[in-house]
């Protein structure tokens, strides 16, 4: 099980990356076009024993499209390296959303759409994939150079 701290060095991990890869400026201007207070949620996903190269599939073919079609700002994807931190099982992305009411349209938007539903079911044609999913919501700070 994953544990608080696990989940902050997560996030951590993740906004360094975002910092060193210069991709706040990307999403400071689509804050600015959404007009709002933008929120960002972190995802985790642990995949069952063997099951990540299909996650990872999903995502590249079908998913990303999907949730560009659903309003919902895809900030990266990552796994980790470390064995005890998950390598080999774990899927770590960020989302961005002009607010928290837009993310759960999109959210719910993208669990209704049949397309979504197609491509859930055909990925899981060889068994289940995801064992479980963290999420965590996060707001950018006054100080923060991501808005």
């Amino acid at each position: 099980m994953t544990t608080r701290a696990q989940t902050t060095h997560r996030i951590a991990l993740v906004l360094s990356i975002l910092l060193a890869f210069g991709m706040f400026g990307t999403a400071a201007a689509v804050a600015e076009e959404g007009g709002g207070e933008r929120v960002f949620e972190l995802r985790t996903y642990i995949t069952l024993d063997g099951r990540l190269d299909a996650l990872n599939k999903r995502f590249r073919e079908h998913t990303i499209g999907l949730f560009e079609k659903h309003g919902m700002t895809v900030m990266g994807f990552w796994e980790p390296t470390d064995a005890e931190k998950g390598k080999g099982n774990t899927l770590i992305y960020m989302l961005a959303f002009p607010s928290e009411e837009a993310r759960s349209a999109s959210w719910k938007a993208f669990a209704e759409d049949p397309e979504w539903k197609k491509v859930a079911a055909e990925s899981q044609k060889d068994g289940k994939i995801i064992e479980r999913i963290e999420s965590v919501l996060m707001a950018p700070t006054d100080y923060s150079s991501v808005r």
